[in-house]
């Protein structure tokens, strides 16, 4: 059975028409209603998915990602963009020099342009209008003037033989020395301000903030505070929130030593507004305290 010649449609005389065991037929597949239908339904999604700036996996200008490896790492994906949305909350200026570590099983496997994309997209989309992807991201970054630098770092050798080792880990962003933070706890040993984070159960979650280990969903909104750790403090920052009507919806606190310094990361129903951070300040205890605002999760 042929439905494709050279000449078509294929001369009367041609040698195979009419033959008994050939069928030749045209070549109309694509042009079959369902077949329009499917196509205009499949145009249509990705026209919506590349509105949303999410990767438009059928885009002939983009780089060339795997499909089977975009579905793995778009989570990570969703945590690089959160991370880098955080960050950019915690500067005082737009910062142009840019450090990402990727933990990974397979570094000759990982493709980092989606993730790359993601970052640029977290660092500036505050500052444009613009639709950032995987197809003008590169560019963007370009004429911001952003110095992005990757590195692949390989899991350790005990995790790996475990056999569930992830392609990503652990995703960390650094800023250069030189960049101010309106929130110093966010700066680690080097005096750099860093943000890391992991994917659990397919949500991005904050797990480094500066020198603290924490463990923050990165949705919605969220209050970090860094205070002396010492019985009370919790209670009084409940108080603090309830008196403005704002409703907890997890709390967690993580410090260094025991009575010395602790991060409270609160995430929270309602926006707080300026006053009442700054009647968070007020509390003796607290020595500082910063609002950031994320996107919720992505829907599957």
């Amino acid at each position: 059975a042929l439905d494709v010649f050279t000449v078509e449609p294929p001369p009367a005389d041609h040698c195979l028409v009419g033959r008994p065991n050939v069928v030749l037929t045209p070549h109309l597949g694509a042009s079959t209603v369902e077949a329009q239908e499917g196509v205009a339904v499949e145009v249509a999604e990705a026209v919506l998915t590349a509105l949303r700036g999410e990767p438009a996996s059928s885009a002939i200008n983009a780089p060339m990602v795997p499909s089977e490896l975009m579905k793995e790492l778009m989570p990570y994906a969703d945590l690089v963009h959160k991370l880098a949305m955080v960050a950019t909350q915690l500067l005082k200026q737009n910062e142009q020099k840019v450090n990402v570590t990727y933990k990974t099983s397979s570094p000759d496997v990982l493709d980092t342009r989606l993730l790359r994309a993601n970052l640029i997209k977290g660092l500036v989309e505050h500052t444009t209008n613009s639709v950032v992807n995987l197809v003008n991201a590169d560019l963007i970054a370009e004429q911001r003037q952003l110095r992005i630098s990757e590195t692949k770092s390989v899991i350790s050798s005990n995790v790996q033989t475990s056999g569930d080792a992830p392609l990503v880990s652990s995703v960390t962003v650094t800023f250069g020395a030189a960049a101010e933070t309106l929130f110093p706890s966010a700066l680690d040993r080097d005096h750099m301000i860093t943000v890391g984070g992991k994917v659990r159960d397919g949500k991005p979650y904050l797990t480094k903030l500066g020198q603290f280990e924490v463990d923050v969903s990165l949705e919605g909104s969220l209050v970090l505070c860094r205070q002396k750790d010492q019985p009370g403090v919790i209670g009084q920052v409940g108080t603090k929130l309830a008196e403005k009507d704002i409703n907890v919806n997890f709390m967690t606190v993580g410090r260094t030593r025991p009575r010395e310094d602790a991060m409270m990361t609160i995430g929270v129903d309602e926006k707080p507004d300026q006053d009442l951070i700054s009647s968070l300040r007020d509390i003796k205890a607290v020595k500082e305290v910063i609002s950031i605002s994320l996107p919720n999760h992505l829907k599957a």
